[in-house]
């Protein structure tokens, strides 16, 4: 079901995503090599409840036999999403896709990104810029009367351009006082299909792209989905909420600047 807010539920969102961008930023600070992902997840955590809100994906259940058992899904190299933290150390060369939720008085903030640990080779560099790219693509199409298809058109261009492997079965959605709600907002499509964007809806946009094959596979956890070849991935979100003032990114960084987002629309 595609839910509409008012412009008070706007505003608990917005919180809501400015403590996640908080997260995020004290995150990717504190990752290096020698950190423990569990001591990355316990800095997340102290920030959240610090902030007055909730760990949106700590008890999360979703089809895995047992609930999520982590504050952040860290997944580091190989891992897609949904990484459970544990007390393996970052090293030299890896990376990190850190994807973070919060409420606040009943809504939700989601947002991801993924870094470089130390040192990394240009192709992995290129990776992660694509996957960014993606995203700013994807959140150039969002408008009213927009089509989910047109975000998917839009991250796919990148992926294709980069010759990266789009991951299947795994994307974007609605949220609001549900983390995951419809529309389901696919990485890959055609413009012009798929559910119509309106005024009040909230949407998480969530490019993954494989250096390798797209194909994915989930570990006996029920949660952990790597690639099938060993391949790097990267991952970036973030909410976009279509306020009866304008389309508004509520987990941007403070000191995040989005790009020329009328340019990527013209030259899409």
């Amino acid at each position: 079901m595609i839910t509409i807010k008012s412009p008070r539920e706007f505003a608990k969102m917005e919180v809501a995503g400015e403590v996640v961008a908080e997260v995020l930023a004290s995150v990717a600070e504190a990752a290096r090599p020698g950190v423990a992902l569990l001591e990355l997840d316990d800095l997340a955590q102290r920030i959240i409840r610090g902030r007055g809100c909730v760990p949106s994906f700590l008890g999360y259940r979703g089809a895995a036999p047992t609930p999520y058992p982590g504050c952040l899904c860290l997944s580091p190299n190989d891992v897609i999403v949904h990484g459970i933290p544990t007390a393996t150390k970052l090293r030299n060369g890896d990376i990190l896709s850190i994807d973070a939720g919060a409420i606040f008085e009943g809504l939700h903030g989601d947002a991801a990104l993924t870094i470089p640990i130390g040192t990394v080779t240009s192709q992995t560099e290129a990776l992660l810029q694509a996957t960014q790219r993606a995203l700013y693509a994807g959140i150039s199409r969002v408008q009213p009367g927009a089509r989910v298809g047109d975000i998917a058109a839009a991250v796919q261009a990148v992926g294709d351009a980069s010759s990266l492997g789009i991951v299947v079965g795994y994307g974007g959605h609605g949220i609001g006082r549900q983390m995951h709600e419809e529309p389901h907002i696919s990485n890959f499509g055609l413009a012009g299909r798929g559910h119509k964007l309106r005024t009040g809806m909230a949407i998480c946009i969530e490019p993954m792209f494989n250096s390798g094959l797209p194909d994915t596979r989930v570990d006996p956890d029920g949660w952990t989905v790597r690639t099938v070849d060993g391949s790097l991935s990267a991952h970036f979100e973030h909410t976009v909420a279509l306020t009866p003032d304008g389309v508004v990114v509520t987990t941007l960084a403070k000191d995040e600047k989005l790009p020329d987002l009328v340019g990527l629309l013209a030259n899409g």
